[in-house]
């Protein structure tokens, strides 16, 4: 293999042959990919640890991530109880030979690596990619089951950068084009890969359609300069062309410190809970909301065969009652109504011994 910050004509299409072992996985396998980078171990951990927690289906884990961190995983992942419902597959970081190091670059250090999963993983049907920094309060299995509710035209799925204009970064300050009202946000992106691979996508560079791996690098040259948050802003260019394409879910699906800084603006959180948390920002790693970081406390320090009520449940409940005064803290309930019933949920399916 060529070093980490170098990539050949051929590096990029051994993570595609790597592990070609992988066929198709059953249709009731979720499969869930990450890229992580610098320092982004830990975060990496506890979001996969909170996949595990609820999750009905087997999971396969996609982790891609710099070379030096390959053997930290595997040390802690190889030591999860995963009850034969885990597996995770490693795979190094790797860009198209042409602009490899633009796209590292892009954003942040490896983030645009998400582009070219329907590339590399040619023999998965279909992929649930998240950032590194989100938590899932609820079985993944139910935003998997989004993908049934694709029309024929739907390909991928993800929620509004923003529920409120007035404080939407995109309809504000975006020098480019974008999707809907506010935009999207690409930190829970949900794909039919099998659909992203066949289609071709309009676009404003040619009036001919092009393949997904055909008009990333297009777009990468003539909108370099006018992007500020790097591969979500191409894919907002995409589907502002191709707007048939998308399924739009709501904001609980991903919930990030905007939908509370400014006051609680995501209605379906305030309604049903938050589903999966996003603490973008760095805000799991900082005091600056407190509410974000409890939560993330909980579930890093967890530890799997404890009581979920006891040792999750309570302390954080008791951490976030002391958060209320800021502005996510005044609607903490929201951070622990789903979780809540998740907990009961999955005491059920083991009392049924599901």
């Amino acid at each position: 293999m060529l070093p980490s910050d170098v990539c050949g004509v051929n590096c990029f299409w051994e993570a595609a042959f790597r592990y070609n072992y992988m066929k198709t996985q059953p249709s009731e396998t979720v499969h869930l990919a990450v890229v992580a980078c610098g320092e982004r171990l830990e975060e990496t951990v506890t979001m996969l640890r909170s996949a595990i927690i609820f999750s009905i289906k087997p999971l396969q884990f996609h982790i891609f991530a710099e070379d030096q961190l390959h053997e930290s995983f595997k040390d802690i992942l190889d030591d999860f109880p995963y009850e034969g419902k885990v597996n995770y597959t490693l795979y190094p970081i790797t860009f198209p030979s042409e602009g490899a190091k633009e796209w590292k670059k892009l954003f942040k250090p490896c983030a645009s690596q998400r582009l070219f999963l329907p590339l590399i993983l040619k023999d998965v049907d279909s992929l649930l990619y998240v950032d590194t920094d989100i938590l899932f309060l609820r079985p993944v299995d139910d935003i998997w089951a989004f993908l049934r509710k694709f029309n024929s035209t739907q390909i991928a799925a993800m929620a509004p950068e923003h529920e409120e204009p007035r404080i939407g970064w995109y309809n504000r300050f975006a020098r480019h084009p974008y999707y809907g009202v506010t935009g999207i946000n690409s930190g829970v992106m949900l794909m039919n890969m099998t659909r992203i691979r066949r289609k071709y996508f309009k676009n404003d560079m040619t009036t001919v359609r092009l393949r997904w791996g055909e008009i990333l690098m297009p777009l990468l040259k003539k909108y370099k300069l006018n992007i500020t948050w790097g591969d979500q802003d191409l894919l907002n260019i995409m589907f502002f062309h191709n707007p048939e394409s998308l399924y739009i879910f709501p904001c609980q699906w991903n919930y990030r410190p905007d939908h509370c800084i400014y006051g609680s603006n995501c209605k379906e959180a305030e309604e049903e809970g938050i589903f999966i948390l996003h603490g973008n920002r760095g805000v799991y790693h900082d005091d600056k909301q407190p509410t974000f970081r409890a939560v993330y406390e909980a579930i890093k320090n967890y530890s799997f065969g404890d009581d979920l009520v006891r040792s999750l449940l309570q302390p954080l409940e008791l951490e976030l009652q002391k958060t209320v005064h800021t502005y996510c803290g005044r609607v903490y309930e929201v951070f622990i109504k789903q979780l809540k019933k998740s907990i009961r949920d999955l005491s059920i399916r083991r009392s049924k011994g599901s």
